[in-house]
């Protein structure tokens, strides 16, 4: 019999060539579903966020770690078969019909001297989603058994699929500015991760302060209760700490010089233009500190599940058909995205899975996934 690896197709995005959005880097292809490792699982992708560092890998602002990469790493979906050695690797069980979700990191060695310590965000072996491996522009990816997250309930996939990101990551910055109780928080730039973290900090008692360009984006913060919202980069009141999620190195200055005695900057991105030259004096005197942020470790993001399971966050999330994949990451390098968006994989078309089927519970489309994979017929590709 022919493997189902050789005959069963999906459709996905891949990095062509890395460029601007006007440059047409992504491109769409039929392509095989990928087959799981032992210690993986295959998932049918109902959601995947659009995330900034998915331009960064399009756009070529980061190097390139596996040509014609498919992006994309805050997935949700289904789990449709579980590799042979899922229960015995760490990572705990996973069953078919479990939703799912897949983030940044992807491998840790496990063994170094920062894995060994509790940062293995850290660890020089690290892997991750959409960039050294495909992610979940795409009607099925894999993930190691042991990278997988069991996700919080009361959200639709829509909801879930920017906080495995722009969530995780924003509890880590927030994490890194030891904000102490009832502190003043600025946040620069208020997209996908920003709308969220200034959630989980007004809801530990803070006082959120929001510098961005964007009008929508400004209504959006002071709806969900931002003491303010401007569009110049100074707040009106001294900082206790502050969030740069803008990856513009010349707001460094002026969030620093926003900060009160003993301010510390967190910078979220992964990647960041220039800063301009320090000044001691003005920037760094009275213990005002930088900190960068480096991706996240699985405790953070059991942590952050945690919390949203008991804190229900609003994320706002336009939502294009995956399709539309080269669309919503030009909406989002042109600043017309307010919160996160989402694409959406429309299994109802394809496969007839039944409309309004439960988070969480084994959709029709997904047992048919299954049959399809396993008999080496073509999956058929949705039409979004």
């Amino acid at each position: 019999m022919v493997s189902p690896a050789t005959t069963a197709t999906m459709s996905a995005w891949q990095v062509r060539r890395p460029g601007p959005m006007d440059t047409g880097p992504l491109e769409r292809v039929t392509t095989r579903v990928p087959r799981p490792a032992p210690s993986e699982l295959l998932v049918a992708v109902h959601a995947c966020g659009v995330c900034r560092t998915d331009l960064h890998v399009t756009e070529g602002d980061l190097p390139v770690h596996r040509e014609r990469v498919i992006p994309g790493h805050e997935v949700v979906g289904e789990v449709i078969e579980v590799g042979s050695a899922v229960g015995v690797a760490a990572g705990g069980e996973f069953d078919r019909g479990d939703r799912v979700g897949i983030a940044w990191l992807r491998h840790t060695c496990g063994v170094c001297k920062y894995c060994r310590r509790g940062s293995e965000n850290l660890c020089p072996q690290s892997r991750y989603t959409g960039w050294d491996a495909d992610g979940g522009y795409a009607e099925f990816t894999t993930v190691p058994a042991a990278f997988a997250h069991h996700l919080p309930s009361g959200y639709s996939d829509s909801e879930l699929a920017p906080l495995l990101c722009a969530g995780i990551i924003g509890y880590r910055s927030l994490l890194r500015t030891e904000l102490p109780p009832g502190g003043r928080l600025g946040l620069y730039g208020f997209g996908g991760s920003a709308h969220i973290t200034a959630q989980v900090a007004l809801a530990q008692g803070a006082e959120i302060h929001v510098m961005t360009r964007g009008a929508r984006a400004r209504k959006l913060a002071l709806q969900l209760g931002a003491a303010s919202a401007d569009a110049a980069d100074r707040p009106p009141v001294p900082l206790d700490a502050a969030i740069l999620f803008a990856p513009v190195g010349d707001l460094v200055l002026p969030a620093l010089e926003a900060l009160d005695r003993g301010g510390i900057l967190a910078i979220a991105g992964i990647h960041l233009t220039d800063i301009p030259d320090l000044n001691y004096q003005q920037h760094l005197f009275q213990e005002r500190q930088i900190r960068s942020v480096t991706s996240n470790t699985r405790a953070d993001a059991r942590a952050f599940f945690d919390f949203a399971a008991q804190h229900h966050i609003e994320v706002t999330t336009p939502e294009y058909p995956l399709g539309q994949a080269d669309r919503a990451l030009g909406d989002l390098s042109a600043g017309r995205i307010a919160g996160a968006a989402v694409l959406l994989i429309d299994r109802a078309r394809s496969t007839g899975a039944r409309p309004g089927q439960r988070p969480g519970h084994p959709s029709r489309s997904a047992t048919n996934a299954v049959r399809s994979v396993r008999s080496g017929c073509r999956c058929a590709v949705a039409a979004s």
